[in-house]
């Protein structure tokens, strides 16, 4: 395929729509469709790509849908809900047709039914939250039965379930993590969980129990620094956004191994090389390959292009100049180089790909 569209949410009031064409190596602003303040956390409806949802991450938060028409523009939002809280950084649609919304201001969150038609809210859900005596849910990801959200606050991954009733979900145990470490966001392969920390600006790698944990040490399978080498003075680290790129099934693909990528972002003095992205090989073994500088200046946001092979990935800061990045993955994955920039949107902050 040549030609991708890819929506990017940000700290405005607009998503932005890029078609980037993978033969010419070029990415284009096509358009700026309105929202609510601070679209910041965009995604795709599971088996929908025409319906979006998008956090507005205020102090009033709110949950957003849009339809996303032809061309990649969004219509004016179709069902609007309160997030049930201050400053949700992260939604995601569910399997149940539910979409989960985390508020990290407040130290709670909501998992929130939809209607048949998936676009409408349904209300009413009951608020989830979390007991810890700081509370900051940065994510939510589905693993089967189960919906894990990392505290950033409380140094734990929740391990919620649902009561049987539409919205409603319990907590039924927890993995803790190192003290101080910021659990951020994660990434499940079969029992394998791979956490980013965003204050101690780790990767960690931990084996999930058939039953919930009861609170106390979780022994680490890996535990790696993800902050690049030659910062400069001043510079100050907090790792971002996690992926997870299996090998490819494609028949003659390059892409025969398993990698992870990690998004470090420098709130302190800037490097000149601008943030990297750190890959990690995950077969046989957890394994640091290298880091690639992007120019970016906080990259809070990243995503895959999909598909079989997940050949691209896109990012952008959350500050600074240096606008929307597109790279292929080399080497097989253990490699990337950019292949595409548009800077007329300075900031995003979050992706999604249309095709």
């Amino acid at each position: 395929m040549v030609n991708f569209t890819i929506l990017a949410g940000g700290y405005s009031t607009f998503i932005a729509t890029y078609l980037f064409n993978s033969d010419a190596g070029s990415l284009s602003l096509v358009s700026q469709s309105p929202t609510g303040q601070n679209p910041s956390w965009i995604d795709l409806h599971p088996t929908n790509k025409s319906i979006l949802y998008a956090t507005n991450e205020n102090t009033d938060g709110a949950l957003q849908s849009f339809f996303v028409k032809q061309d990649g523009s969004l219509t004016a939002a179709v069902g609007q809900t309160s997030s049930g809280g201050n400053g949700p950084a992260f939604a995601v649609p569910l399997s149940t047709g539910e979409v989960a919304v985390m508020n990290f201001g407040s130290g709670n969150g909501l998992v929130i039914p939809t209607e048949e038609d998936p676009l409408q809210f349904t209300e009413g859900a009951p608020l989830i939250s979390f007991p810890a005596a700081v509370s900051h849910p940065h994510m939510a990801l589905e693993v089967g039965s189960e919906v894990l959200v990392p505290d950033l606050g409380a140094d734990t991954i929740w391990r919620l379930t649902s009561t049987g009733t539409p919205g409603s979900y319990k907590i039924q145990g927890q993995i803790d993590q190192p003290q101080g470490s910021g659990p951020r966001h994660i990434v499940v392969r079969g029992d394998q969980l791979y956490t980013v920390h965003e204050l101690s600006s780790t990767l960690t790698q931990q084996t999930i129990t058939a039953t919930p944990s009861s609170p106390g040490p979780a022994p680490l399978t890996a535990n790696f620094s993800v902050v690049p080498p030659g910062l400069p003075a001043g510079a100050q680290m907090a790792a971002g956004e996690i992926l997870l790129a299996e090998a490819s099934t494609q028949e003659g693909s390059n892409f025969t191994q398993p990698f992870i990528y990690v998004s470090n972002r420098n709130v302190g003095v800037q490097d000149p090389r601008g943030d990297a992205i750190a890959i990690y090989a995950v077969e046989p073994e957890l394994r640091f390959v290298k880091h690639v500088f992007t120019g970016l200046d906080q990259i809070r946001g990243m995503e895959l292009s999909g598909g079989a092979e997940n050949e691209f990935l896109v990012a952008a800061g959350v500050a600074g100049d240096a606008g929307v990045v597109v790279l292929r993955r080399t080497q097989g994955g253990a490699d990337m180089e950019i292949v595409a920039t548009n800077k007329e949107v300075p900031t995003r902050s979050s992706f999604v790909w249309l095709d």
